[in-house]
């Protein structure tokens, strides 16, 4: 049985933690606030902006891109967003093994796969493994900008231009809420437009020089868009997911100091108990 000592030092210990779990819980939740205003802001424009590349795709479609072009199914890039730390939950093991199943069932149907990853922790998990990966991106998570998103953005469109890849593919967590985030896979490039459906209204523009060229400079910033939204998004699961984590780390914290507590108590009334016993023995003793 431990003594009374190791029992007060490991409460202690616990304490200390649950001090840590508490203030990372409301470090987490101020940047959630931030992250979260952040999302909600550009999701109508990422919305708008597909909206409006579907709605031009379909009325210029003798337009011929690179972006628009369709190929063999040879080799594809699949851009993976993590996290650049831990203590998050099951944030970045989900979009790892979600990755994993992507790759490994061939979805798509593809030759061969490509990893560009989005953060430490998923690029320490796959690079032990036997994946191709391409290129790794880290550090940049702690502050999202525009210009992050339009530098991913570029190299992307500019390895699909050149034929390196025949498809990209995007893996990340969308923030739902503080304790719901949902894996989300989808194709980046080609560009496949979403087509209204028939009887449905589909909004018409007026374009200067001409509505070729207006969709040629529109399609590469919609690769940016999408990239920069799921940037947003996965930075707000990212800090839901660590304030939830450790808020039950928190409680578990609590819920064992408890327990120490009365492991400690019980332990020092057997100890007075015994001293007790000792006491009343040697003076029965004496008599």
């Amino acid at each position: 049985m431990a003594s009374l000592k190791d029992i007060k030092k490991r409460i202690g210990s616990v304490k200390n933690t649950q001090q840590i779990t508490k203030a990372m819980k409301m470090v987490s939740a101020a940047k959630l606030r931030r992250a979260q205003e952040a999302v909600v802001a550009a999701r109508p424009y990422a919305d708008k902006m597909s909206e409006v590349i579907a709605s031009m795709a379909m009325r210029n479609s003798e337009i011929e891109h690179p972006l628009l072009e369709t190929r063999d199914n040879k080799r594809a890039l699949v851009l993976i967003m993590t996290g650049d730390r831990g203590l998050c939950g099951g944030f970045n093991s989900s979009i790892v093994k979600a990755a994993e199943a992507f790759i490994n069932d061939k979805v798509g149907g593809f030759e061969e796969y490509a990893l560009r990853i989005v953060g430490r922790k998923g690029n320490d998990t796959l690079k032990r493994r036997s994946y191709t990966i391409d290129k790794v991106y880290e550090n940049i998570t702690g502050s999202i900008n525009y210009s992050t998103a339009a530098l991913l953005g570029s190299e992307v469109v500019e390895d699909y231009s050149d034929g390196k890849y025949d498809a990209v593919y995007m893996i990340y967590n969308r923030f739902i809420s503080a304790i719901s985030q949902d894996v989300t896979t989808c194709k980046l490039l080609p560009i496949e437009p979403d087509i209204p459906e028939e009887g449905a209204y589909a909004a018409d523009y007026i374009y200067e020089p001409s509505s070729a060229d207006v969709l040629t400079s529109l399609l590469p910033k919609h690769i940016e868009v999408q990239i920069f939204r799921a940037l947003l998004e996965s930075v707000a699961s990212e800090h839901g997911a660590r304030m939830s984590s450790m808020d039950s780390a928190s409680k578990n914290a609590a819920e064992m100091i408890n327990k120490l507590t009365l492991q400690y108590n019980r332990a020092r009334q057997a100890a007075i108990t015994t001293e007790l016993m000792e006491i009343i023995s040697g003076a029965e003793s004496i008599k």
